[in-house]
């Protein structure tokens, strides 16, 4: 199990990858992990990653949809939350701290 925490404005927000689920948390959740269907995105930031969904109405579920696909393909838990940590940060979170189970947490700034 593998994690990051992000920073969003004024919000904290952890991301957890275990093998090939992606969770996260922030306060507004009462501290425990959904699914990351969930999370908030920026249109902006999405239509950048992915001009085609620019005028689809389902943007939203479209980019999590691809992000899923995506992480599936990647090997290895290290190599997921490094690609959880890029495409994030093009949606304006800023990384903070990177933690491996049974490691010290690595502060990212």
């Amino acid at each position: 199990m593998i994690g990051a925490i992000f920073q969003l404005l004024n919000e904290l927000v952890e991301v957890r990858i275990d093998r090939n689920n992606c969770l996260f948390r922030t306060g507004e959740y009462g501290g425990a992990f959904v699914p990351i269907d969930s999370i908030k995105l920026d249109k902006n930031g999405v239509i950048k990653e992915h001009p085609d969904l620019k005028d689809k109405d389902d943007w939203r579920e479209q980019a999590v949809i691809r992000f899923k696909e995506h992480l599936k393909t990647l090997d290895g838990e290290t190599k997921k939350i490094n690609y959880v940590i890029d495409e994030l940060k093009k949606l304006g979170y800023k990384p903070l701290y990177l933690q491996r189970q049974g490691h010290r947490t690595i502060k990212l700034q």
